[in-house]
């Protein structure tokens, strides 16, 4: 079984470098749907797994001076909280075993399903909002909303693991259209890793991270993201994203049917 976490976290990994999205996304519902790891486990797993290699891409992040610090900050304002008071909801409901299994089970398909449209529409969505520069936020509306964005994907990324990375992106987008797509990828990934950590350690004080599970993806991940990385110029964006597409989508109908 070791071995099979292994090849997953490598395949998942080669995805992620690939296309820069799909980590959260594919590794929990693989653990459950492929693996029977119960969701409270694979959540609390992936978290875990995200925080440290989601640490390293900030270290490269901040050394190519590619993270918005106030942005980052504006967004852990509204995250952190809702991730600790999300981890005190599942800690006090934690008695109705199979009723939060169902609900996180939902949570899961319902982030893959907002993840599949933010792959699939974040470039619409960003030319809508370069051609309406009325409705873009300023000051201190601007700020509230970070805050706010902040705090849904903190509850989001806590309960189901899922929403840091495509969702997280895609809503920095539409918030900040001028920054540049480095520095949306930098911030996105900054802001994440104290979320993950502190909704990783959370599911650590209830008890769903397996340790063995969790290194096992580390050892697999970390070539396949490093391979997919390199090989990402020579295979089309949109092919990749097609099929990133289709895969979340018919993984979000499983969870749910």
């Amino acid at each position: 079984m070791t071995l099979s976490y292994i090849i997953s976290g490598f395949a998942v990994g080669a995805l992620v470098g690939l296309t820069g999205v799909g980590g959260g996304s594919l590794m929990t519902p693989l653990l459950t749907l492929l693996f029977g790891v119960s969701p409270t486990v694979a959540v609390g797993t992936d978290l875990a797994f995200a925080s440290i290699t989601k640490a390293t891409g900030t270290i490269t992040h901040r050394l190519k001076g590619s993270v918005e610090w106030q942005v980052v900050r504006l967004l852990c304002y509204g995250a952190l909280p809702a991730a600790v008071i999300a981890t005190l909801g599942l800690k006090h409901f934690g008695k109705l075993n199979l009723e939060i299994a169902q609900i996180i089970r939902y949570s899961i398909a319902l982030s893959v399903f907002l993840t599949v449209i933010a792959i699939l529409y974040r470039s619409k969505l960003l030319a809508w909002i370069n051609a309406h520069p009325e409705r873009q936020l300023r000051g201190h509306q601007l700020t509230a909303a970070t805050i706010i964005a902040g705090a849904v994907l903190g509850m989001l990324v806590t309960i189901s693991s899922i929403g840091a990375g495509a969702i997280g992106a895609t809503i920095l987008v539409l918030l900040y259209p001028r920054m540049p797509a480095a520095h949306i990828a930098g911030t996105d990934i900054a802001y994440a890793v104290p979320l993950t950590a502190i909704a990783a350690f959370g599911h650590w004080w209830l008890g769903s991270i397996n340790w063995e599970l969790l290194a096992s993806l580390l050892i697999g991940s970390l070539p396949g993201i490093t391979l997919g990385s390199l090989a990402a110029k020579a295979v089309p964006e949109k092919f990749l994203r097609g099929i990133l597409a289709t895969t979340l989508t018919l993984v979000a109908c499983k969870l749910i049917f």
